[in-house]
């Protein structure tokens, strides 16, 4: 039954067959297209090893940051945040102040306060130091109420230390004013 099928499947296609001798150099041409196939399939299968090292690595690299971003220790404001966040409100409010103050300070800036802008540029900043040792000491664990109110004391010093070079810098300024008016050409 099935040859009785397979023969009359032939004999209906007897025509259309193909029974002409292949061109001349079709052998060469057939072989160079068959090995590059080969040689795309090869690179392709290269690129297949290693897409999944890829991926392990982009997930081990991506593993790594969140691991890093989860087990970072709290920077110091934070830590003080936690332990008295009166702290922070305080410093917020004294250190714009102090701020403010030093930029007027510098705008006093002239060759007769020069000298003096200078030092007391450089005594802020010592007690700047200061204080970020006080914060440390605060957060190593160190009696809070003396810590605080050394921090406190800090701020008071600095910004007394600008307003008395304010007042002297306003000295100066009216004594050379006044002896700029008492000279006479």
């Amino acid at each position: 039954m099935k040859n009785d099928y397979l023969e009359g499947l032939f004999i209906s296609l007897k025509d259309t067959f193909d029974t002409e001798e292949p061109e001349i150099g079709h052998k060469n041409r057939f072989l160079k297209k068959l090995d590059a196939n080969n040689t795309t399939a090869l690179k392709t299968s290269k690129r297949f090893i290693w897409k999944p090292l890829f991926i392990a690595a982009s997930i081990v690299f991506i593993c790594s940051i969140a691991i890093s971003y989860f087990s970072m220790t709290p920077t110091t404001t934070e830590q003080i945040t936690e332990i008295a966040p009166e702290v922070t409100e305080t410093k917020f409010y004294f250190a714009s102040l102090i701020d403010e103050q030093i930029k007027e300070l510098k705008k006093e800036d002239s060759p007769e306060t020069k000298q003096i802008i200078d030092d007391t540029l450089i005594q802020l900043n010592k007690l700047e130091k200061d204080y970020l040792e006080l914060e440390k000491n605060l957060v190593n664990g160190g009696n809070t109420k003396l810590i605080l109110s050394a921090i406190i004391t800090n701020f008071q010093t600095r910004i007394d230390l600008v307003k008395e070079v304010m007042e002297q810098i306003d000295t100066i300024k009216n004594l050379k004013q006044y002896n700029d008016e008492n000279f006479t050409i």
